[in-house]
């Protein structure tokens, strides 16, 4: 929620609080039978205690506004609108519910909740990087230097040209893969790309394969698309190849989807051995792999880890890939390379959904990864995620080496930490929010109980110890 009371007003907050809701009731922003935000969480969103919304709330219940449901809570009035014919409101929340994409998983939905309007909270919950890792100043400088002279309509379908090119030149130099700019789509991050390969290479009914844990897990998309999902369990060395055998002679498994390198939210890597064997079941089995890599090149050892794709020589494998978690997530730009038919369907679908990427994030993202200064920053940017990583590592064992244990990752940007004894999760979770800290719980990323997920990328490195104390207290409250 992006208004605040004005606490220097003469008016009292909470009729600040009442007018606002009062103009978003008679907007139809909340209609007759739908329900007002709750008290706890709106007084979160605006910085104010609990006692100020009710009041607030009372205000609108003094005027007819809103009625108490018990079990509910606070309701807009059926019969806000007085006297006159009677209206039939559209049931937005039955709507709401009966839409083919399902809903987020509530834990995750609180998440972004909270990080969006608490600016108190210590983040180890979001994937992303912090100020102090993005490369602001090569992109203001980038920015100061640009001319508008290029043409201001629609991109290729399948990105600009340039920016392609220069992303095949990126992906030769920093991860040993040989492509073509025609067989790379530019796409609104990885999270689109998943997406359009979903919606457009798969059928409702068909079986692929996850990791569990993984990031893939916590995406309704694959459910939305009527998808039947397998897991597959990744140890310290990824994910055993001869799973993926046993799984499509019972499944016929139609596609497997595997982030190999500092997997999400493991931190391990897949061996060498493994990787091969990989290649050689899919081109055995006919089974695509969609390797997702956006940490490759966060490697805190002098060699970078080659990707499956370089390993790959008939077109096996669909690579995706971005500047969100070496750059800046508010670019927004990621790729997808692939066989020329699969490039062509994607980019045929994406130009339905949105007539392709808009041009200035292109723009701005060609001239960082061909930039004199691109090296420079990268080398900063494994030099500080291991800083990080470093201090959430000292901090975790200084703090509750007794109650959790973990393996330090070797790059990327999260710690996956197991409980040594039983804990309420969704309790520790809750705790650590009131102690103003927040992580990710395990189960929104995976299938087992007594797992948690601390992003250290996103973490203020001033704020990194304080974080893992509260999220400590919250912890031995719990435990007890």
């Amino acid at each position: 929620m992006e208004w605040k009371p004005n606490k220097v007003e003469s008016v009292p907050i909470y009729k600040q609080i009442a007018d606002y809701m009062e103009t978003r009731i008679m907007n139809g922003e909340y209609p007759s039978g739908s329900c007002l935000p709750s008290e706890r969480f709106l007084a979160a969103e605006l910085g104010v205690n609990r006692g100020t919304v009710i009041a607030a709330y009372d205000e609108l219940l003094a005027s007819g506004l809103v009625k108490k449901v018990k079990g509910i809570g606070t309701v807009v009035s059926q019969a806000l609108w007085g006297e006159g014919p009677q209206k039939r409101i559209p049931n937005w929340g039955q709507y709401v519910k009966s839409g083919f994409f399902q809903i987020n998983n509530p834990i995750n939905q609180q998440i972004y909740q909270i990080i969006q309007s608490r600016d108190h909270v210590i983040n180890f919950a979001i994937g992303e990087l912090a100020p102090d890792l993005q490369p602001v100043k090569l992109m203001q400088d980038i920015h100061r230097s640009m001319e508008i002279n290029d043409y201001l309509g629609y991109e290729h379908m399948q990105g600009n040209i340039k920016l392609r090119e220069t992303i095949s030149a990126h992906l030769r130099k920093y991860r040993r893969i040989e492509t073509t700019p025609s067989s790379i789509i530019i796409t609104s991050g990885a999270q689109q790309a998943l997406h359009l390969i979903i919606q457009c290479l798969l059928k409702p009914g068909d079986a692929v394969a996850i990791e569990d844990p993984s990031y893939a897990y916590s995406l309704p998309i694959f459910h939305s698309a009527g998808l039947k999902t397998f897991l597959l369990s990744p140890g310290r060395e990824g994910i055993d190849p001869d799973e993926i055998i046993s799984l499509y002679k019972r499944t016929r498994v139609k596609m497997v989807f595997l982030n190999p390198t500092y997997q999400n939210p493991t931190g391990t890597t897949m061996s060498e051995e493994r990787r091969k064997k990989i290649i050689e079941i899919s081109t055995q089995y006919g089974i695509p792999i969609v390797e997702d890599d956006p940490y490759s090149i966060t490697g805190f050892q002098e060699q970078a880890i080659a990707p499956l794709k370089s390993l790959d020589r008939d077109g096996a494998i669909l690579y995706i890939s971005s500047l969100s978690k070496i750059a800046a997530s508010g670019l927004r730009i990621g790729w997808i390379v692939g066989p020329q038919p699969v490039i062509d369907r994607l980019a045929d679908a994406k130009q339905q959904i949105d007539f392709g990427h808009p041009n200035y994030p292109q723009w701005i993202s060609e001239r960082l990864l061909a930039s004199e200064g691109f090296d420079a920053h990268i080398g900063q940017l494994r030099a500080g995620l291991r800083d990080k990583r470093d201090r959430v590592v000292e901090a975790l064992r200084s703090e509750v080496g007794s109650y959790i244990e973990f393996i330090e990752p070797q790059g990327g940007i999260h710690l996956w930490c197991g409980l040594k004894g039983e804990c309420d999760e969704h309790a520790l979770f809750r705790e650590s929010i009131q102690n103003g800290v927040i992580f990710a719980p395990g189960t929104t990323l995976g299938f087992k109980k007594g797992f948690m997920r601390f992003t250290y990328s996103r973490t203020e490195t001033q704020d990194i110890r304080e974080g893992i104390r509260r999220f400590a207290d919250a912890l031995k409250r719990v435990m007890k």
